[in-house]
C-alpha cells in the first residue's frame, strides 16, 4: 500500500522531513540566554494563542518574573483579546514545575456547581435538555475559579509584584485592542450565531455587536469594565473578585432567563482553589505529569502513552499502518476508561492510579478491540485484585466542546507552567458582567445523571467540579530534568491533540512544530475522526478505512497546541497554525 503518512519514526522518513521547512508559526531565535543559576542555561520561552498575550508574558520574564507570574499576565490578556476561549469568568488547571525544589504541583481552578442544584440540573419535564438550550441557560454557569487560581499560584510560587501582572491587560483594555480575524470570523458566523445568544443579552450585544453589526477584523475595541475589574483585583488581591459588587453582578446575570441558575453570592464567596499533586506515569525513560481528576489529563495522557508503547509494532512489523493503528487503539481504550471513571475525586471514587498502573495497562492492551467494535471500559480493580470497579458507574458519553485556550511557559530559572483555561463552549453562556463572559462549565457534567439504573460518576452535585478534558502536561526525561511542556484547547479532543504531541516528539522524532502540524486523529468510541485538510490526513483516513475503522473526515479542527521542548541546544517551541498563537523567546 502506498501513501505518505508524516508521523512515523522511520529513519528514511525523518531524514526527508528534516530537510523540509516546518509549516506554521515557529519559535523565533533569541539572543544568548543569560546564566541565571549554576545549572540552567537554556533561556526562556512563551507559547500561547495570541502574540499580544505572549508579549505580556515575555515582558514579565524580562523584568525578572517567573513562569507563574508570566502565566497570569498572559491569561489576563487572552481573556480580553480571545474572550471566545477563556477568561476570568471561567476556570483553569495550572501545572507548575519548580526547578529549585524539583517539585511539581497542580492548581485546580475548576468551576464548582452551586449548592442548591441536584443531579437533575439538566432534566426538564422528565426529559434531558439538549446541549444548546443547556449551554445558553443560567443553569450552565459554575462559580469562576481562574482569579482565585491566580492568587493561589502566585502565593505559592510567584516572584513578581502582584499588581504588575495586570498592567498589560489593563492598558490594552483601556486603550483598545485590534480585533483578530478569528474573533471577527466567529462573531460573523451565522452558524455560531444560531447557537450563541450574545445578542440576546444587552451587555454582550452592545460589546460584541455595536450598532447591530459584529466586530470586524481590524476594528479597535476597548473594554473599560474589564480594566476596572482588573484594577480592583490588582489593588486588593484575588479575593476582591469573590466579594462585593462582582459576585452580585454574576448572580444577577445568572438569574436572568432563559432557565435561571441557582448560584448565590455565598457560593462565590465560598470558592476554594484545590492544590493537588500531579498524576504522573512512565513512558519509556520519560515521566509524564498532568492534572489529576476532575481533569482527564493525568489519566488519559498516561494511558494513551502507556498503551501505545505496548501496542506499537516491533521489528519486521514496524509499518506505517501499524504505528497509526497503535495510536488509534491506544486512544480508543483510554477514552473508554476515561469516559467511565473520571469525575471529581472529592465526590466519587476515581481509580486514577490504578488506571495508569503498568500491570493494568498490560492487561488493557490485550483487550484491543476490533475496528468495528465500540470499546467498553476495562476493570482495573479486577486486574489488580481489588474487587470489580467497572459496575460502580453507568456509561457517560458527555461531550465537552471547544471554548478553551492553552499556554506553555519556561522561565530563565528553568521553572515551567502548563496551563489550560476555559469558559467551556465558545463565548461561555453568552452573559457578560463587569467586562468578562461567564462560563457554561456545568454542561461538562453528564446531563443524564443515570444510565441503566446506575449513577454516572460525572453527574451534577452541589459543590462538585465537572469532569474536564483539559490536559496541561509537563514531561521529564530519564534524569528527572524538564523535557517538554504541552497542552491544547479543543473540548474532548484535547486528549487526542495533546497525546499527538507527546508521541510525535518523543517517539516519532518530530520537532514541536512538526508534531503540531500533523493531522489531528481523534479515536473516541466507534468513530475515528481524521483531519483531512492537512498533509497526510487523507492518506491516514484511507488507511484506517482499509483496516475496518469507521472514519469521519473532519475539517477546521479546533486544536490550539502550544509546546516547548528542551533540547541540548536550548528551547524549541511550536504554536498551532490552526489558531493565531506564536512561540517566542525574550
Amino acid at each position: 500500500m502506498s501513501f505518505r503518512l508524516p508521523f512515523i519514526a522511520l529513519t528514511t522518513i525523518l531524514a526527508l522531513a528534516a530537510c523540509q521547512q516546518s509549516e506554521g508559526p515557529v519559535s523565533e531565535p533569541a539572543p544568548t540566554p543569560p546564566v541565571v543559576d549554576d545549572g540552567w542555561t537554556k533561556g526562556a520561552m512563551v507559547a500561547a494563542a495570541d502574540p499580544r498575550a505572549v508579549e505580556a508574558g515575555l515582558k514579565v520574564l524580562r523584568d525578572g518574573g517567573n513562569a507563574v507570574d508570566a502565566a497570569i499576565a498572559i491569561h489576563t490578556v487572552l481573556g480580553l483579546v480571545e474572550p471566545q476561549s477563556s477568561g476570568i469568568g471561567g476556570g483553569a488547571f495550572m501545572v507548575v514545575y519548580d526547578r529549585a525544589s524539583d517539585e511539581t504541583v497542580v492548581y485546580d481552578g475548576r468551576e464548582t456547581a452551586p449548592m442548591a442544584i441536584d443531579e437533575n440540573l439538566f432534566i426538564e419535564d422528565g426529559e434531558v435538555l439538549g446541549f444548546i438550550p443547556a449551554w445558553q441557560s443560567g443553569r450552565s454557569a459554575g462559580v469562576p475559579g481562574a482569579v482565585a487560581m491566580y492568587g493561589a499560584a502566585h502565593a505559592g510560587h510567584g516572584k513578581a509584584d502582584w499588581a504588575s501582572l495586570f498592567s498589560n491587560a489593563i492598558e490594552l483594555a483601556e486603550d483598545g485592542f485590534v480585533v483578530s480575524p478569528r474573533l471577527a470570523n466567529l462573531l460573523a458566523s451565522e452558524r455560531l450565531r444560531g447557537a450563541v445568544r450574545l445578542d440576546d443579552h444587552p451587555v454582550s450585544a452592545a460589546y460584541f455587536y455595536p450598532n447591530g453589526e459584529p466586530l470586524a477584523e481590524g476594528a479597535m475595541r476597548d473594554n473599560q469594565d474589564y480594566a476596572a475589574t482588573l484594577r480592583l483585583v490588582a489593588a486588593e488581591g484575588a479575593g476582591a473578585f469573590y466579594e462585593g459588587a462582582i459576585p452580585e453582578a454574576i448572580v444577577a446575570a445568572i438569574a436572568e432567563e432563559p432557565m435561571p441558575g441557582a448560584m448565590t453570592v455565598a457560593d462565590i464567596e465560598a470558592y476554594e482553589v484545590k492544590v493537588r499533586p500531579p498524576l504522573c506515569g512512565a513512558f519509556r525513560e520519560y515521566k509524564i505529569c498532568s492534572a489529576p481528576p476532575p481533569s482527564s489529563g493525568g489519566v488519559a495522557q498516561n494511558m494513551i502513552a502507556g498503551l501505545y508503547d505496548r501496542l506499537a509494532p516491533k521489528g519486521d512489523d514496524a509499518t506505517e499502518e501499524a504505528y497509526l493503528q497503535a495510536f488509534v487503539d491506544a486512544q480508543r481504550l483510554a477514552y473508554a476508561d476515561r469516559d467511565h471513571y473520571v469525575a471529581d475525586a472529592d465526590f466519587v471514587k476515581v481509580p486514577a492510579v490504578e488506571l495508569i498502573n503498568s500491570e493494568y495497562l498490560d492487561a488493557r492492551a490485550e483487550q484491543r478491540f476490533a475496528p468495528s467494535l465500540k470499546p467498553f471500559p476495562g476493570d482495573p480493580g479486577e486486574v489488580l485484585g481489588m474487587g470489580s470497579m467497572v459496575g460502580m458507574w453507568g456509561q457517560d458519553p458527555t461531550e465537552d466542546v471547544p471554548g478553551t485556550t492553552h499556554l506553555s511557559v519556561v522561565d530563565f530559572d528553568g521553572n515551567a507552567v502548563s496551563m489550560t483555561a476555559t469558559v467551556e463552549a465558545a463565548f461561555g453562556n453568552s452573559r457578560m458582567v463587569n467586562g468578562f463572559l461567564l462560563n457554561n462549565e456545568l454542561t461538562d457534567f453528564a446531563r443524564q445523571p443515570r444510565k441503566s439504573n446506575l449513577p454516572v460518576a460525572n453527574a451534577p452535585a452541589p459543590g462538585k467540579r465537572p469532569r474536564s478534558s483539559m490536559s496541561p502536561t509537563i514531561v521529564f526525561d530519564g534524569d528527572g530534568d524538564l523535557k517538554m511542556v504541552t497542552g491544547s484547547p479543543g473540548g474532548n479532543s484535547i486528549i487526542a491533540y495533546t497525546a499527538k504531541t507527546i508521541i510525535g516528539v518523543l517517539d516519532w522524532g518530530k520537532t514541536p512544530q512538526e508534531a503540531i502540524n500533523l493531522p489531528n486523529i481523534i479515536a473516541r468510541g466507534e468513530i475515528v475522526g481524521v483531519e483531512v485538510d492537512r498533509e497526510g490526513g487523507p492518506e491516514a483516513a484511507e488507511a484506517l478505512r482499509q483496516m475496518g475503522y469507521t472514519v469521519q473526515e473532519r475539517r477546521g479542527e479546533n486544536s490550539g497546541l502550544h509546546v516547548i521542548l528542551v533540547t541540548e541546544d536550548g528551547l524549541e517551541g511550536g504554536a498551532d497554525p490552526r489558531r493565531e498563537g506564536v512561540a517566542k523567546q525574550p
